[in-house]
């Protein structure tokens, strides 16, 4: 049985692994590039604190869902070469959980960002 590494390590490692999705997955920049946009837009907006929590619970779980699939699809990668149907399962649902959260993190938005921006446009 392999060492269980030290505790500061663990961190090094969970770095390593996003560094790798950001790296290699187009989707993962994606993300990065909207949560980007979409933080200094509530900056830009001054967002209340509220719709701050709102944002960054949703930036976080569309980026760490990112991770799960990114995860998943490489061990299923290492598990068989060959097309499986319940590897395309696993990897599908996996993605789907990502739309999901990437899907709602939009209406989120939409719902957050809907007044402060007819009131900057003075759209009443």
């Amino acid at each position: 049985m392999k060492p269980r590494p030290r505790w500061k390590f663990t961190f090094r490692y969970a770095a390593a692994g996003i560094w790798y999705a950001v790296r290699t997955q187009r989707n993962m920049k994606a993300h990065l590039a909207v949560a980007i946009a979409v933080t200094a837009g509530a900056a830009f907006f001054r967002l209340p604190v509220l719709s701050w929590v709102l944002l960054l619970l949703t930036i976080s779980s569309v980026i760490a869902l990112e991770l799960v699939n990114t995860a998943l699809e490489t061990v299923v990668d290492l598990v068989t070469d060959d097309w499986h149907p319940l590897a395309k399962i696993a990897k599908d649902t996996a993605a789907g959980a990502v739309l999901v959260a990437a899907s709602f993190a939009v209406l989120i938005g939409m719902i957050l960002f809907y007044s402060p921006v007819c009131d900057y446009f003075g759209w009443h």
